[in-house]
């Protein structure tokens, strides 16, 4: 398996992250290890608001590292999601 493959996509972390080894090789410290466990699982109690709005979040913090706000703006109304709202423009394009 190439180093790539090993270092892109959606899982990337969370097999690094279960393997305890960080993308270079070196092992994650354990302390970080069951802080993140601990913090997660936390997360994982937590009651959810509804697969389209946890859906249009992750669009919106992902995406804007990626496209350009107006683009992700447009992208956003044309699936039917709710634009950006001036709260995701102050974060996430600082402006």
């Amino acid at each position: 398996m190439s180093e790539n493959s090993q270092t892109t996509g959606a899982d990337a972390i969370d097999v690094a992250i279960a393997q305890g080894i960080d993308f270079d090789g070196t092992p994650i410290d354990p302390k970080k290890l069951d802080l993140y466990s601990s913090v997660m699982a936390l997360e994982g109690n937590r009651q959810r608001s509804g697969v389209t709005n946890t859906m249009r979040s992750r669009i919106v913090r992902i995406g804007a590292k990626h496209i350009p706000q107006d683009e992700l703006n447009q992208k956003l109304l044309d699936a039917g999601f709710a634009p950006l709202k001036d709260k995701d423009i102050a974060f996430f394009y600082n402006k």
